[in-house]
């Protein structure tokens, strides 16, 4: 039975109070996402319920109840605490998929701090620009990370713990380390929980711009009711539920829906901290019998690519509801996954700044391959005209998605950056960036974004940041960054350079391109390809017209060239 219900019913009738009440929550109360995510499932009777299974690389396999998550998150509230760390500080979070990163994430939350999940890909630069621009107090990592902090250690005097789940023991630690082995440390049964309310801040969430440092994303506790009905209503969590939401928690998705949304419906969940393969994916979905599986477009087209024999190998007939997040999805994926899963994905569309699913497609509605579906109860969403903000008459024009502020987890601020957050919003809406039309029935359909952001494979790549890079090469005299067609990640970062003297374009300096801006960066933001060119399309004020280079990379008119400098 799904949680549900008749779509138009739960419009109708809809009061974000549904879940506060379930929740058990009065406005004004004191509200903490660690303690609602563990201490209160276990206060209903399910403290010996398996929240956590975890399996790593090597396929070794750890389990945790609620009981343990609710000790285990006490125990490292206790030890940051301990060392001084104050609430409202940001700890991040810098790790693989391990236990340690999505309990942490809780005991953070307990004791008052602000939890910076940051993505365990990360090169030193990408690291240092979001660590400087938070103040982060302390950072808990592993041993494989350590070294990539250690390179940026003397720019951040703020940084005043690198905490380090699994040191080696008895070996002698760097100033300002410190070990902590969650397995072994002493249990806190009983933790004073720091006072937290509704607009006490609680994640902080990077994402990227087309201009300027990436920007920290700052949610509040009360973000829970938004996530908790979300993951019920289009997750369709249920008590017998084991779920898998395959994203990693340095981004939105795996924090919203890995931890908080899955852990305050009390299900069960499951973790692969593993490589991605079709055969690996398929050997655990039949391993663990997963029943609700949240992935991400990229993903569901390179299981694609691999083929339907392979899913002949494997009992997926657990599987009873799938749902998919991060990018368009397709209509072929959704024709695909109907034959050979004998049920579609289900798009849903949000960002880091929403928290929360915001339109979607739902259990048992009617779905159209390639729509986003429609607003979730107590949204208002439509698409408006660019020049005018005004919302469209008729169906069927393109124009800017617009959400009506107000909802539960809806971002409350950029850290530091105000002024970019006050322009998000137009004439009584919030404006996620993206370019959508309604058809009759009041479906969205994705179009694309509204300015040069890259999304590849679900996450947001900055080609400011991939430009900034580009040019401490010391190959590089200029460069510009668009989007590339790509069949799997929808789109790749293509790079145009231009050389300085006594340089030449070679596969070499390529690859030595490539790799210098993944260390800097990250495996996400290195160009899948670079294109040496003697002149980059300049206006005659000399700004780089990237248009005209995304045009033609999209087989897409180029449109007024008048503007050129060579034109």
């Amino acid at each position: 039975m799904s949680n549900i219900g008749s779509y138009d019913e739960r419009v109708n009738n809809f009061n974000w109070d549904i879940a506060e009440k379930e929740l058990d929550f009065k406005p004004g109360n004191m509200i903490n996402i660690g303690w609602y995510c563990s201490d209160r499932i276990c206060r209903m009777g399910k403290s010996g319920k398996t929240a956590l299974i975890w399996e790593g690389s090597a396929g070794n396999e750890k389990r945790y109840t609620y009981d343990d998550l609710r000790l285990n998150s006490n125990t490292i509230g206790h030890f940051l605490r301990s060392l001084g760390i104050m609430p409202g500080e940001r700890v991040c979070l810098f790790m693989d998929k391990i236990p340690e990163l999505y309990i942490g994430f809780l005991g953070i939350l307990k004791m008052g701090a602000i939890a910076q999940p940051l993505f365990s890909a990360f090169g030193d630069e990408s690291l240092f620009v979001r660590l400087d621009n938070a103040q982060t107090t302390a950072i808990i990592t592993q041993k494989k990370h350590a070294p990539k902090v250690r390179k940026i250690m003397d720019k951040m005097p703020y940084l005043k713990h690198m905490i380090i789940v699994d040191a080696d023991p008895g070996k002698p630690l760097p100033e300002r380390e410190v070990a902590f082995d969650m397995e072994r440390a002493e249990k806190i049964d009983r933790f004073e929980l720091h006072p937290t309310y509704a607009e006490t801040a609680s994640v902080l969430h990077y994402t990227s711009g087309t201009t300027g440092q990436p920007k920290g994303v700052k949610h509040v506790h009360y973000s829970l009711i938004s996530q908790y009905l979300t993951a019920k209503w289009v997750l369709d969590l249920q008590e017998s539920d084991i779920y898998w939401c395959t994203a990693d928690p340095g981004w939105v998705t795996g924090t919203s829906y890995g931890i908080m949304g899955a852990f305050s419906n009390g299900v069960t969940q499951c973790v692969l901290d593993a490589g991605f393969s079709a055969d690996n994916w398929y050997r655990f979905i039949e391993k663990h019998k997963v029943s609700m599986w949240y992935s991400a477009p990229t993903a569901i087209r390179s299981l694609m690519k691999a083929g339907d024999e392979v899913i002949k190998k494997y009992d997926l007939s657990t599987l009873r509801h799938l749902a998919s997040v991060g990018e368009p999805l397709n209509s072929e994926a959704v024709i695909w996954s109907e034959k050979v899963f004998g049920k579609p994905f289900l798009d849903t569309y949000w960002q880091t700044e929403t928290g929360s699913i915001m339109i979607t497609n739902f259990p048992g509605m009617k779905i159209k391959p390639g729509s986003m579906g429609k607003p979730f109860p107590g949204i208002t969403a439509t698409v408006i005209d660019a020049e005018t903000f005004e919302p469209f008459a008729e169906p069927g024009k393109i124009g800017l998605i617009a959400i009506r502020p107000g909802w539960p987890s809806m971002m409350r601020t950029y850290w530091n950056n105000e002024t970019t957050y006050q322009n998000k919003f137009r004439n009584g809406w919030y404006l996620p960036g993206d370019r959508s039309s309604i058809d009759k029935e009041g479906y969205f359909w994705f179009v694309g974004r509204d300015d040069d952001v890259i999304n590849t494979g679900g996450h947001l790549v900055s080609p400011f940041e991939v430009e900034s890079a580009l040019l401490e090469h010391p190959a590089v005299a200029e460069s510009a960054v668009v989007a590339k067609p790509d069949f799997v990640n929808m789109e790749v970062v293509k790079a145009f350079v231009t050389l300085k003297p006594g340089f030449t374009g070679s596969k070499d300096l390529d690859l030595d391109i490539m790799n210098f801006v993944r260390k800097k960066l990250s495996p996400l933001a290195m160009p899948q390809e670079i294109e040496f060119i003697d002149n980059l399309p300049k206006t005659r004020s000399g700004k780089i017209m990237r248009r005209i280079l995304h045009a033609k990379e999209w087989g897409e008119e180029i449109g007024d060239t008048s503007t050129l400098e060579n034109d």
